[in-house]
């Protein structure tokens, strides 16, 4: 049975965790089950190691429209709270941002498809970029995300030409990061999540989903090559 044991909480039936993050997953022998929060009731905390949220439609303050995020916000703050690991992407950043005091709200522009971002110095300075460049591909489908200012205890570690606050950190814990790009998607699941999610994602953005396929393909191993690493370190300090 493997020593560590997550709980991916996935928001939409057609984006659950990406390519490159199941095979750090698998690479690591780190057990983990899925739970499809919109219709399933969380499990107990106390037996997993952590926590990775992915993305999904909603917005941090939709608890109305989605009565879900009322516990998974309870959930985040007492996985945190009792020292486990979270890890969130998109939807899963802000709302740890959201959990920890930040402002998260709509962006000037949408942000979909890639980019390049650049880390911080309390990012380079983080275990779990070690090895990484400064400089990185960023695959992106968002049209909120985190404002600064950042209130104490939260720490930039990643940024972006139109997007503030790419990644961020809790001083003094490594085992806690949002990160508002999805690097954990490989090559196939751009081409779902255009499938499914297209119309959203394409309108106002300025996005061309040829460009955006190529690119995909173009940069599936590098960004899966760095994903992995960046997973590896996370999950060591899990």
């Amino acid at each position: 049975m493997p020593e560590k044991n997550f709980l991916i909480v996935q928001h939409m039936d057609w984006e659950g965790p990406g390519a490159h993050l199941l095979a750090a997953l698998g690479e690591a022998r780190v057990g983990y089950q899925i739970l499809e929060a919109w219709h399933e009731p969380l499990p107990p905390l106390d037996p997993l190691s952590g926590m990775i949220v992915l993305g999904g439609s909603p917005n941090v303050d939709e608890e109305e429209q989605f009565p879900y995020l009322r516990p998974l916000k309870k959930a985040i703050w007492e996985i945190i709270a009792r020292g486990k690991a979270y890890l969130g992407f998109c939807l899963g950043h802000q709302l740890l941002g959201h959990v920890m005091g930040c402002a998260v709200g709509p962006l000037p522009n949408k942000s979909v498809g890639f980019t390049t971002g650049e880390l911080a110095a309390a990012g380079r300075a983080h275990p779990a970029f070690k090895g990484l460049p400064a400089q990185l591909d960023l695959f992106k489908w968002h049209g909120q995300g985190v404002l600064p200012p950042l209130p104490r205890g939260v720490e930039l570690l990643a940024r972006s030409r139109t997007v503030p606050v790419e990644a961020l950190g809790l001083t003094g814990n490594p085992r806690v990061l949002g990160l508002q790009y999805d690097n954990h998607a490989g090559a196939q699941d751009v081409k779902k999540w255009l499938e499914h999610d297209g119309p959203w994602a394409l309108d106002g953005s300025g996005a061309d989903p040829r460009e955006m396929l190529a690119a995909a393909a173009a940069k599936e191993e590098t960004i899966g090559r760095l994903f992995r690493l960046f997973m590896g370190h996370f999950l060591e300090l899990a």
